[in-house]
């Protein structure tokens, strides 16, 4: 007798992998008649890949309502949505049959949901081929070469790069935030790309957070260069810069302790924004916080936050804001 183990080419999260990705695009009224035989035998394959796929869509079901919440409270998920819907279908019409009448707003939060996991259930599409990749509250230590420390934050997707550049090794950061330790006297440096940028160091400890298409270079301790398009920037001890795509900002000082917070499981804000806060705290803990309080957004907020116990934090947030807290599936969590 055949078992399923048998059939079973991936790991499973290739699998979990290759299932979202076609039901994204299943629900996307973007498939045409070669792709729907494709999908007919990528199911047939093994009894894994069908189990894979159940599960996937029993997920979105889910988790459906809540794309419709981050619709509309999200502006980049909302415009994303109305950039979908104004996409012509053209052929795309005839595909409703083999869909079963899919609803063009599910499919754009289908979308949405590719770019937007809900409550990072999934990688980000970008973030599909990482070598190795951090979850939710997850902070992982890793050793390359025998002796270049790596620690990785939560939500965090890395690529390993060939060595090249004269035997310089390095990694792609895809996404999130990573924390370089290098021995010191070391002769071949180490990259990290993150967008459009390559920070390159011997020895010292740096690190570089990418979220939302803007990189963060901070030299925690002797030096480095960031090399962008834009320019070269030379950092060392307590100071960073910021870049985008076709930007790269300057030098500026900053403290290293409050950088470097989240390795001591702590969360350090200086007069930061309402908004900002949550965003970050959405990043450690799983579901969403959705803040539907605009007179709200732009008040500042000072403090320290444990990572371990972020719930109380966000307690703390509500009561000083005078904000009322609806708990919804998930681990959503609507402040109004």
């Amino acid at each position: 007798m055949t078992t399923s183990a048998e059939h079973e080419p991936y790991h499973d999260e290739d699998l979990q992998r290759q299932a979202w990705d076609w039901l994204q695009r299943l629900r996307s009224l973007q498939v045409n008649t070669r792709d729907a035989d494709a999908f007919k035998a990528w199911l047939a394959t093994s009894p894994a890949h069908a189990d894979a796929y159940r599960a996937a869509r029993q997920r979105w079901n889910r988790f459906k309502p809540l794309a419709g919440e981050l619709l509309r409270t999200d502006p980049e998920a909302a415009a994303y949505h109305a950039r979908t819907l104004r996409r012509p279908s053209g052929p795309g019409m005839g595909r409703r049959a083999f869909l079963g009448a899919a609803v063009s707003g599910v499919a754009a939060a289908a979308a949405v949901a590719v770019i937007h996991p809900p409550a990072g259930l999934w990688p980000a599409l970008r973030e599909w081929d990482a070598d190795l990749r951090t979850g939710t509250g997850e902070q992982q230590a890793v050793t390359l070469a025998g002796q270049i420390q790596l620690t990785l934050n939560t939500r965090t997707s890395i690529r390993h790069r060939a060595e090249q550049d004269g035997g310089a090794a390095g990694i792609d950061l895809l996404e999130g935030e990573a924390a370089v330790d290098l021995p010191g006297g070391g002769s071949r440096p180490f990259l990290v790309a993150a967008g459009t940028g390559v920070s390159r160091s011997t020895s010292g400890r740096f690190e570089v957070r990418y979220l939302d298409g803007k990189v963060c270079v901070t030299c925690i301790d002797g030096e480095l260069s960031v090399e962008h398009p834009g320019g070269t920037r030379r950092l060392r001890a307590r100071e960073q810069v910021i870049y985008v795509d076709d930007a790269l900002g300057d030098v500026a000082a900053t403290d290293p302790a409050r950088v470097s917070a989240w390795r001591r499981g702590e969360l350090v804000f200086e007069q930061a924004r309402l908004d900002e806060v949550i965003a970050e705290i959405n990043r450690y803990r799983p579901g969403r916080v959705i803040l539907r309080n605009d007179s709200v957004r732009a008040q500042r907020v000072s403090g320290i936050f444990l990572i371990a116990s972020l719930d109380q934090a966000l307690s703390q947030l509500q009561h000083t804001f005078d904000l009322s807290a609806r708990k919804l599936m998930g681990g959503y969590l609507l402040l109004s």
